[in-house]
């Protein structure tokens, strides 16, 4: 079913909160540093891959809400919150964004999940395609090749764990931040958070909004030029552990770990005609390194894909 709004329109300022909601300096939402993009085919700031994947998270939760699907989702134990998207166009400020959600899919053979076609457009023009997939077991990343670390807090914040090719960027989770992120995403923070009920839930998009902060940080280490050599997301591949994410509480670390991986296999579809080296490996880990959520980004220089719209 189509779940579109008309005053769903991302401003400037939507795009500002999202923003320092999750400490992404990237140009590309930057009011002032867009400008100095080189070769931006944008004419302004964009809004956050992960600001647009919140907003459909919401919608999501009120398609489950209407057709009354948590109830299946709770007796077939869908522990696990799958996002798997390809961006295709950038969402601007003053757009219309629009969600559609193609009806439920469930099955059980070979494995159990319900699952659903999502496209999300900016201005009647396409921007995202994809699914959001409930299941019993994580979709992505399913054996995580996580080496023994010792006490993660041990490790110095924003740097490779020695002996690893794992960057390390450490993040406190606060429930002012993720109503921020929830705002600067055009959703109610009431859906998830109520202090006259005591009610603290933090949304799946949030702690994984945290990877773009880490991956801009480890570019910063490595020297990265982010104005000559600009990068912009091509597709998220993420998998939420629900019964974990209850258990979130506000000022507890989370702990992001990304390591470079060689591509996946050139497929068919949306961005085969673009090939880049930059794809990761991400984890959020809680203190008692629990992974929270797995996530596989890959991510294309900004020139490759102005190139391939010639």
């Amino acid at each position: 079913m189509p779940t579109s709004d008309s005053s769903d329109v991302f401003s400037q300022i939507h795009i500002d909160v999202a923003r320092n909601a999750t400490d992404d300096f990237n140009l590309f939402h930057d009011r002032n540093r867009w400008l100095r993009i080189n070769r931006n085919p944008f004419n302004g700031p964009i809004a956050l891959g992960f600001q647009v994947e919140s907003l459909l998270e919401h919608k999501v939760f009120l398609h489950r809400k209407l057709y009354k699907e948590n109830k299946l989702i709770r007796d077939k134990n869908l522990r696990f919150s799958n996002y798997q998207f390809s961006f295709v166009n950038a969402v601007k400020p003053g757009q219309v964004v629009s969600v559609d959600i193609k009806p439920s899919k469930f099955k059980e053979d070979p494995e159990t999940i319900l699952s659903n076609r999502i496209t999300v457009k900016s201005d009647g023009e396409l921007a995202l395609l994809g699914y959001k997939t409930e299941s019993k077991f994580a979709l992505f990343l399913t054996i995580p090749e996580l080496p023994q670390f010792g006490a993660l807090s041990q490790h110095p914040d924003r740097s490779f764990i020695a002996g690893s090719s794992f960057f390390l960027k450490r993040k406190y989770i606060t429930t002012s931040n993720a109503k921020n992120f929830l705002c600067g995403s055009l959703v109610d923070q009431d859906a998830f958070f109520d202090p006259f009920k005591n009610k603290v839930v933090f949304p799946e998009i949030f702690p994984c909004s945290l990877i773009s902060s880490a991956l801009l940080e480890k570019a910063v280490l490595e020297k990265h030029d982010f104005e000559r050599n600009p990068l912009v997301y091509m597709s998220h591949k993420i998998s939420i552990d629900r019964s974990y994410l209850t258990k979130l509480k506000s000022g507890e670390a989370l702990y992001i770990l990304i390591r470079q991986i060689p591509p996946e296999p050139k497929k068919d579809g949306i961005g085969s005609a673009i090939e880049s080296p930059y794809h990761y490996e991400c984890y959020g880990l809680m203190e008692d390194k629990t992974i929270l959520y797995r996530a596989l980004i890959s991510l294309a220089p900004l020139e490759q894909i102005v190139n391939t719209l010639k």
